[in-house]
């Protein structure tokens, strides 16, 4: 029977099992704890964690995952982005009959999953590649042409950002037209709206909340556009943050922004400058970025390293140099230099989510440890989620249940 262990405000869900992992120094993000399918670690990791983790949500089918991955040369990211192209495109035929003859809810089951594949196809592909974006328009229209085939709908809306806007997706709690409380949910350097959509949005909706998600600079499609990461994101957070209180759905003293990966530090940073937001969670902490990517294995790697990686994890760690404007892995950490928060400066209440295996890091445990102790607000805690119950990874995307259930039970306590 699991336990659930309080000490200095952590909590740590887990099972006794065989000794524990020896800490690792270095911060690999894509590193798991079992293999699901491929040898290629990033490969592995994008199928187990990405894919598999969606079906959870709708965002994909076991078996026309594992289909498409059957025909995958490992670690070729050419073959991964024409199976999951070529999958869409029979899913979206799909969806579209369904559409024409009235079957609504059969079309937006279809519809939503050939999006989240047309997604897929665009990892280990570089913004700058025009197929990049003719791909992500693709994806994008046919979550436009799903949402009203919700009740209510999820809507597709467009925030003004200097010379720019900033895509994202709304969904209210329900037809009442009363204010309901709010998780805006942040991603981080790979993300798109649409994945965020997928790792929580059903759970939000069951418990009643209004679900929001926004890009950012740096994310989805906006880096093709010239818009690429920058140290001072809670200025376009202050616009994200000004267009939900703007909603008369969204109860103002009920806004919780929940960030994973690098959102773990654009939320929390948001919420140091703007009082408004009144929750704020993370998978996981992120103290300062530039300390973490100068452990991550990608930004050290050596000459004969990079010679030796597979064109997938290559073109992955391409597209998340061009997601930050530099032009070689080494550059990622020198453009996180005085990307930081300060969790003293926090009056809203924080909840730390990370899994057993990423927090065996010691630079991952070690930005946990500093982020908890300095939040005023002593409902903070800290929360390892347990590999035994096959959630351990980067983001916890592999149990997307155990999130919902970790992230709201808290949040219900402090709304």
């Amino acid at each position: 029977m699991k336990k659930y262990l309080f000490c200095l405000a952590v909590i740590v869900l887990a099972a006794a099992t065989s000794a524990p992992a020896e800490e690792e120094k270095a911060f690999d993000a894509h590193a798991t704890s079992f293999s699901y399918f491929f040898k290629d670690t990033d490969m592995d990791f994008h199928f187990g964690n990405l894919v598999l983790g969606a079906t959870r949500n709708g965002g994909a089918e076991i078996g026309e995952a594992f289909y498409a991955a059957s025909r995958i040369k490992d670690g070729d990211a050419a073959d991964w982005q024409r199976e999951w192209f070529d999958l869409a495109g029979r899913v979206e035929a799909r969806g579209l009959e369904s559409l024409a003859a009235g079957h609504k809810i059969s079309a937006r089951d279809q519809l939503l999953r050939a999006a989240y594949y047309y997604r897929l196809s665009l990892l280990a592909m570089l913004p700058s590649d025009p197929e990049f974006t003719a791909r992500g328009e693709k994806s994008r229209a046919l979550m436009r042409k799903a949402g009203p085939l919700f009740d209510p709908p999820l809507e597709y809306v467009e925030i003004p950002f200097e010379d720019t806007v900033l895509p994202g997706y709304f969904r209210k709690a329900d037809n009442s037209g009363k204010s309901a409380k709010t998780l805006l949910m942040i991603g981080g350097g790979e993300t798109f709206i649409e994945d965020l959509f997928f790792y929580i949005e059903p759970q939000a909706h069951a418990r009643g909340y209004n679900f929001m998600t926004v890009d950012l600079p740096g994310q989805g499609m906006l880096p093709a556009s010239g818009h690429v990461f920058r140290t001072d994101t809670f200025v376009p957070m202050k616009k994200v943050v000004d267009y939900a209180l703007s909603r008369p759905d969204v109860a103002p003293d009920k806004l919780a922004a929940f960030g994973i990966s690098g959102g773990g530090l654009f939320v929390p940073q948001a919420a140091m400058h703007d009082p408004r937001i009144k929750a704020v969670i993370m998978s996981a902490a992120v103290v300062d970025a530039h300390r973490l990517f100068a452990t991550m294995p990608a930004a050290v790697a050596s000459k004969e390293e990079e010679a030796a990686w597979t064109s997938f994890h290559a073109g992955i760690v391409k597209s998340i140099c061009e997601r930050y404007g530099v032009s070689a892995p080494e550059g990622l950490i020198e453009a996180n230099r005085g990307n930081t928060f300060d969790a003293s400066s926090i009056a809203a209440p924080a909840l730390l989510v990370v899994g057993e295996g990423e927090y065996r890091s010691e630079e991952v445990k070690s930005q946990q440890r500093t982020a908890l102790s300095g939040f005023p607000d002593k409902r903070g805690r800290l929360v390892v989620t347990p590999a035994d119950e096959g959630a351990t990874n980067h983001c916890i995307m592999e149990n997307r249940s155990l999130v919902g259930q970790v992230v709201f039970d808290w949040l219900d306590g402090i709304f």
